[in-house]
């Protein structure tokens, strides 16, 4: 049992008995309607809530779901994913704490989609005056990126069968500080582009970094060059756009160039990358700056970062006490495939529990920024606490090893990390 065990109260689930009752109750009322559940009536502002974020043209999803046939063809898929809460994805625990980006359906809702599905998908009314495209717009806000840098060139990925860890330098030609509200990162090959990190340059001297493996000797001489932001960004699936609140902005400044740092997935084939960061700059007053905090395996406490084979550790992070109070924009934890279940709090220096962020059940597959519903104010002080667990045994069928084998510190996803990073403006 860890230390964050003493530090947090659970809270209970709703028993299986009160949604199966929920699901009836509701079933049962839409059964009474006159014409029940349609798209235009009910489905389409679920999707466009919950799902329409992932599953546009070019988005995270295998499909789009941005217009009526889209989802009437799928309409059985929609109803299985949904009823049993597979989709829409959100691995944080929402009694823990709420977010601004929260998505998850109530038992009402997913009781609306089953009887949709059941009574043949019908589509309803229209809205007046609402086309295909308005549709689009509706679902999907909008807004040309003020920036986009795309690397020079396609990057030839080689097919065999191998990880791939390679940097890219993006040179953005600002003449004056940009204001950054809203991030963006497009892999040009979604199947094959693993991860991404982005990085900012302020010096004008790592143009010779393009292209570079993350196993070119050369490479030491660059990583000895101080960056001015060393985690603008970080792209995994599921965190395709990040944006701070109104009056606060990541400032790059002007002359500045992107290093971004990208991790491809084994390949059979050769394919080819080419992808591009988006940026979208603030239009209102930037009263506040974001910063960013990213606490590593270096900060563990029970060190050493080794996972015995046929064990399952648990690792802690204390850090602090912060010199200086911050207001806390969002959270992202960071594992890989041995990771289990991801807790983090923060204790002010009056022993009041801030509730960062917590995971149950760690999928790999899809990583979030969670942004708080609020700003969390941590005064100066106060210490950040982390608590991850892994499974580095045979059973684990997520295990890439068989038999398992000692695991350490790695960016292959064959290694493993804990990594927790805030975005934050300083008090």
């Amino acid at each position: 049992m860890g230390p964050l065990h003493h530090l947090t109260t659970r809270i209970g689930r709703t028993g299986c008995w009160l949604l199966v009752g929920l699901l009836s109750l509701t079933r049962a009322a839409l059964g009474q309607s006159p014409e029940g559940a349609t798209y235009w009536s009910h489905i389409q502002p679920l999707v466009a809530r919950h799902c329409a974020a992932c599953h546009r043209p070019g988005g995270v999803g295998p499909f789009s779901l941005l217009a009526y046939e889209d989802v009437a063809k799928r309409a059985k898929f929609v109803a299985k994913v949904t009823e049993i809460r597979y989709m829409p994805p959100f691995p944080a625990d929402r009694a823990f704490q709420h977010y601004q980006n929260e998505r998850g359906l109530s038992a009402e809702e997913i009781a609306v989609i089953q009887q949709w599905w059941q009574a043949g998908a019908p589509e309803g009314k229209r809205p007046k005056k609402q086309g295909k495209a308005d549709e689009n717009r509706a679902l999907i806000p909008e807004r040309k990126p003020d920036l986009v840098l795309r690397m020079r060139q396609p990057y030839p990925i080689k097919g065999d069968g191998q990880e791939d860890f390679r940097y890219f330098h993006l040179p953005t030609g600002l003449k004056e500080d940009a204001l950054v509200e809203t991030i963006e990162f497009v892999p040009g090959n979604r199947r094959l582009l693993h991860h991404s990190r982005i990085m900012v340059d302020s010096t004008g001297t790592m143009a010779g970094i393009d292209g570079l493996s993350e196993t070119d000797p050369r490479l030491a001489t660059f990583q000895r060059t101080p960056l001015a932001d060393e985690f603008l960004y970080g792209w995994v699936p599921g965190n395709d756009r990040v944006s701070f609140p109104a009056g606060t902005a990541k400032r790059i400044r002007a002359g500045s160039d992107l290093l971004v740092n990208i991790h491809y997935a084994p390949s059979a084939k050769a394919e080819e990358d080419q992808s591009e960061v988006r940026l979208y700059f603030a239009k209102t007053p930037v009263t506040r700056e974001v910063k960013t905090l990213t606490l590593t395996e270096n900060h563990i406490s029970n060190q050493p970062f080794l996972l015995k084979a046929e064990t399952k550790p648990t690792f802690y992070i204390s850090y602090g006490p912060i010199q200086q109070g911050m207001d806390l924009i969002s959270v992202l934890p960071h594992m890989h495939l041995l990771g289990q279940t991801f807790k983090a709090v923060a204790v002010t220096p009056e022993g009041d529990v801030v509730n960062l962020v917590k995971i149950d059940a760690w999928d790999y597959k899809w990583q979030m920024t969670y942004r708080f519903a609020e700003a969390l104010h941590l005064p100066k002080g106060s210490i950040i606490l982390v608590e991850a667990s892994y499974d580095n045994t045979s059973e684990n069928p997520e295990n890439p090893f068989r038999p398992a084998k000692d695991v350490g510190y790695g960016w292959n996803s064959t290694n493993e990390m804990m990594n927790l990073v805030l975005y934050y403006t300083p008090r």
